[in-house]
C-alpha cells in the first residue's frame, strides 16, 4: 500500500520539520465478553492517549446481535470514533491491535468468536488498499449495520469509498438487530 500525502493538507513535525498528511479515520468498535462498556472506554481512552492521534467524535452506544458468530455468542456493544491522525495507515493498524491485546482480545481459528475488545480500521483518509493485512476501506463496513449506524450518527455525510454515502448503505443493509443505548455513554475525556 502507498501513502501518497495530501497537499492540501499538512502538519510540521516539530522535530524534524517533516510535512506529514493529516487524515480522517473512522474506527468500529466492539465488546461481548468481560465488562463490555469499560472495555469500549478503554479503546476510546486509549486512542485519546495515542500521539498524533485526535478524537473529533464518538457514537453512541449500540447494542447489536453478533453477525456470522458461533451460535452461543452474546451481543455486542458497539460505537465508531473519528479521529484525525498523521499516522501511516499501518500504524493506525499496529495501534488498534495493540489496544485489543490490552484488553486481552484471544484470537483463534473460529470466525468471528466472541471477544474482549475488536478494533476495526473502517478508514484512513482516502487510502485504497487490497493487501490483505489491511484492506481500506473494510471490506465489509458498507453491509453492517453496527458500524453504519453508529457512523451515520456522527458523520451523516459521510461516504465510504466504492460504495457510496453510508446512509444509502444503512438504507439498504436496515437496522434489524441493532438497538441504540442511550443510558450507555462513552466519554472521551
Amino acid at each position: 500500500m502507498t501513502e501518497v500525502p495530501n497537499p492540501h493538507i499538512v502538519d510540521a513535525d516539530t522535530l524534524t520539520g517533516e510535512m506529514r498528511p493529516i487524515r480522517r479515520i473512522v474506527l468500529s468498535i466492539g465488546s461481548n465478553l468481560g465488562d463490555r462498556l469499560a472495555n469500549l472506554q478503554g479503546a476510546v481512552a486509549a486512542l485519546v492517549d495515542t500521539p498524533d492521534v485526535w478524537v473529533t467524535a464518538v457514537s453512541p452506544v449500540y447494542e447489536t446481535d453478533p453477525v456470522d458468530s458461533p451460535d452461543d455468542a452474546e451481543e455486542f456493544l458497539n460505537a465508531v470514533v473519528l479521529a484525525d491522525t498523521t499516522l501511516s495507515a499501518v500504524r493506525v493498524l499496529d495501534r488498534a491491535l495493540a489496544i485489543e491485546d490490552a484488553y486481552a482480545r484471544e484470537r483463534s481459528d473460529v470466525t468471528n468468536a466472541p471477544r474482549t475488545l475488536d478494533v476495526d480500521v473502517i478508514l484512513v483518509g482516502d487510502r485504497i488498499s487490497e493487501d490483505p493485512a489491511l484492506m481500506l476501506p473494510h471490506p465489509r463496513a458498507h453491509e453492517r449495520a453496527f458500524v453504519l449506524r453508529p457512523w451515520v450518527d456522527i458523520e451523516p455525510g459521510a461516504e465510504l469509498p466504492g460504495h457510496g454515502p453510508i446512509t444509502a448503505l444503512l438504507e439498504k443493509t436496515g437496522e434489524v438487530g441493532v438497538a441504540r443505548r442511550d443510558d450507555l455513554v462513552l466519554e472521551v475525556e
